[in-house]
């Protein structure tokens, strides 16, 4: 009585059939400035600091992801040992370490 009728749409047409590529397009390209913004820096960031942890040796000074600064004193395989004071060391993940400072950096602080 107070509500319609709902009626299906007719078919498209045959020429309208090449849509579904078009259609797909938009997301395509997404994707793409998706890589390009997004993936591909985190990864290039992800294989610098790898490499800078397995350059990690004896007597380099680190800053660690909590803000700790120290001399390594030994390096494990997973571990290092971080100075943070005369006679002090400290276990931390390789992973941990967020940057290694120059030389001298910890006697300015």
């Amino acid at each position: 009585m107070l509500i319609s009728n709902a009626w299906a749409q007719a078919a498209p047409a045959a020429a309208d059939a090449g849509g579904g590529l078009l259609g797909m397009l938009p997301i395509l390209l997404m994707f793409v400035v998706l890589w390009f913004l997004m993936i591909r820096p985190q990864m290039k960031r992800a294989k610098e600091h790898k490499a800078m942890v397995e350059a990690m040796q004896k007597g380099d000074e680190v800053l660690t992801n909590g803000g700790i600064a120290g001399r390594v004193t030994k390096v494990d395989e997973t571990y290092i040992g971080v100075e943070i004071a005369e006679n002090v060391v400290i276990s931390v993940q390789k992973n941990a370490v967020t940057a290694i400072l120059p030389k001298g950096t910890l006697k300015t602080l």
